[in-house]
């Protein structure tokens, strides 16, 4: 997992780190800081293997994640607007957002995609629904839009998703404050699965592509592998049933029926 930080909305206040574990977040402080503390904290951050998770505890109220109040628990993406009592502050990665090469840029936009790759809405008009990415995809207010953002601000043409081989590009058409990639303002940038871009701060969606699907494919086949593995070393050394005992046990078998049948036979008469 990439390293992960909180980065609050006040540049005053200096980033949290979040390694694996929990990280607790208490009330404001006088100064109007949001510190973490090691006591009863009220909001919990919590690292580990699936990702983050937000706990909230019973009776604290203020606590959004993208507009959105968060009661007890909530799974975070990197990207994600956090408030707690007012203070914003937004989930990041340590991993810097690729800018795309000179030659990416100019190369003539491909108008063949791959149906495989989703731009799946989380946020805003577009929530739930998927776009797939069979070709480019035009964001912006315009008509014509793929991805219409029907805002009277926002541009007609703002960016664009394309697909190059294998490296999705979001390209900016000429946009006034750009995009948002994982928490980071950018203007082009080389998306991977997993990240969240994010226009006029609320419209939000995720890529999805086969990449994903292939490694848990590949993880579910190498423990699939190893349990096999594990099972033929523990029989290696019992014995195994010998061909030659079958017809034995087709006999008895047979000399087993045809008792049971006199039995119920004579037993009857």
């Amino acid at each position: 997992m990439d390293t992960l930080k909180l980065r609050f909305a006040n540049p005053d206040v200096a980033e949290l780190p979040l390694g694996h574990g929990e990280h607790g977040v208490g009330r404001l402080e006088p100064g109007g800081e949001l510190r973490p503390v090691t006591e009863a904290p009220d909001v919990r951050f919590c690292v580990d293997r699936r990702g983050v998770w937000l706990t909230v505890s019973e009776g604290t109220g203020g606590v959004h994640v993208n507009g959105r109040q968060v009661l007890r628990m909530a799974m975070l993406r990197i990207g994600d607007a956090i408030f707690v009592d007012g203070i914003g502050m937004r989930l990041v990665s340590g991993r810097r957002v690729p800018s795309p090469s000179p030659e990416l840029l100019s190369a003539p936009v491909q108008t063949q995609g791959d149906p495989r790759v989703l731009v799946r809405g989380v946020g805003g008009r577009h929530h739930g629904r998927g776009f797939t990415l069979d070709g480019p995809l035009l964001v912006g207010s315009a008509a014509d839009a793929d991805i219409r953002i029907d805002e009277p601000a926002f541009a007609a043409r703002h960016a664009r998703f394309e697909l190059h081989d294998d490296q999705l590009l979001l390209r900016d058409l000429g946009s006034v404050d750009g995009s948002e990639v994982n928490g980071e303002g950018v203007r082009d940038a080389l998306l991977q699965p997993g990240d969240q871009v994010v226009f006029d701060a609320h419209h939000r969606f995720v890529v999805e592509a086969p990449a994903r699907a292939a490694a848990a494919t590949q993880v579910h086949d190498a423990l699939h592998d190893e349990a096999h593995a594990e099972l033929d070393a523990g029989n290696a050394g019992a014995p195994r049933p010998s061909a030659q005992r079958w017809p034995w046990l087709l006999l008895a078998a047979v000399v087993l029926a045809g008792l049971l049948a006199a039995l119920l036979l004579f037993g009857t008469a």
